[in-house]
């Protein structure tokens, strides 16, 4: 057998590996809940209800997704402008030279930095800065986590934009020039429509990062059962609450903990599936 169809099997191998680990995580999980589903039914996922009392438990999982979507669509808004400014920088205005090498670095970096040690900063710097700003009254809440969660995904949108920014064709931006056209508005009508589906991609995966976060948003969401009623509320996440909750956790507590994780995967795999759809359509 020569080196070709070795490295062939060993890609189709990998490609079926990762197959069969996606379908052992959906099915340990979804056996795992299958005691709370019965219990519950499909009002698990509308109930507001979650209470522990030995007799009188109930559990839904209303609350956690919309403090999940809550704080990562904010987080998302908060990076657009920021993490677009980033990429057109390093994309288009700046390629070369040491202040692009440097900014490069530092977003590397940041992408490198654990979430536990956003989640300390967040703790000692921002906490009470939002607490002298009349905010909140104890700094915690879904808009600090949401601050949180768009600095450190930022990195992520901004570094796939800059890749695809810089790969347009220079041709159709030489062409845009030589009719008369600004560095704005080859910017608007050649760079952003070539190059639309990957920045887009690149808040896809910010948004599933930011979805999935756990330990920087335990410590600075709050972590209250309920349903927000505002950004400044407390609040908390699917990953949160099963980052608190699942070392206690047994009997039904710890099954409703596991549907939890199911619905977390289901709704990032949703929140792909849509972004690939919105891609294949900007890419059109």
């Amino acid at each position: 057998m020569n080196s070709e169809k070795i490295f062939r099997y060993l890609l189709i191998g990998s490609g079926v590996l990762i197959v069969l680990i996606a379908i052992g995580i959906v099915t340990t999980l979804f056996i795992g809940s299958i005691p709370s589903f019965k219990e519950f039914g499909f009002g698990f996922i509308y109930s507001t209800d979650w209470n522990p009392t030995q007799g009188r438990e109930s559990y839904g999982a209303l609350p956690f997704i919309i403090g999940t979507l809550v704080t990562s669509v904010l987080a998302l808004l908060i990076t657009f402008p920021f993490a677009f400014s980033i990429s057109l920088f390093l994309g288009e205005y700046f390629k070369n030279g040491k202040l692009p090498s440097f900014l490069r670095s530092v977003i590397d970096l940041l992408a490198g930095i654990p979430s536990v040690v956003y989640g300390l900063w967040g703790f000692y710097a921002l906490r009470p800065i939002i607490t002298d700003l009349g905010l909140n009254a104890q700094g915690f809440g879904i808009f600090t986590s949401s601050i949180i969660l768009a600095i450190m995904i930022i990195p992520y949108a901004s570094s796939l934009g800059s890749e695809v920014i810089s790969m347009v064709p220079g041709s159709l931006k030489e062409a845009a020039y030589s009719l008369g056209a600004t560095r704005f508005e080859v910017v608007k009508t050649v760079i952003i429509p070539n190059a639309g589906s990957g920045i887009f991609a690149g808040y896809i995966l910010a948004l599933g990062r930011a979805i999935g976060e756990t330990m920087a948003v335990t410590m600075l969401i709050g972590n209250s059962n309920k349903i927000p009623t505002g950004i400044f509320d407390l609040g908390n996440t699917m990953a949160s609450l099963i980052a608190n909750q699942f070392g206690e956790a047994d009997g039904l507590k710890y099954t409703s903990l596991v549907e939890i994780g199911l619905l977390l995967f289901v709704i990032t795999g949703i929140v792909n599936y849509i972004g690939k759809l919105i891609m294949k359509k900007l890419s059109a």
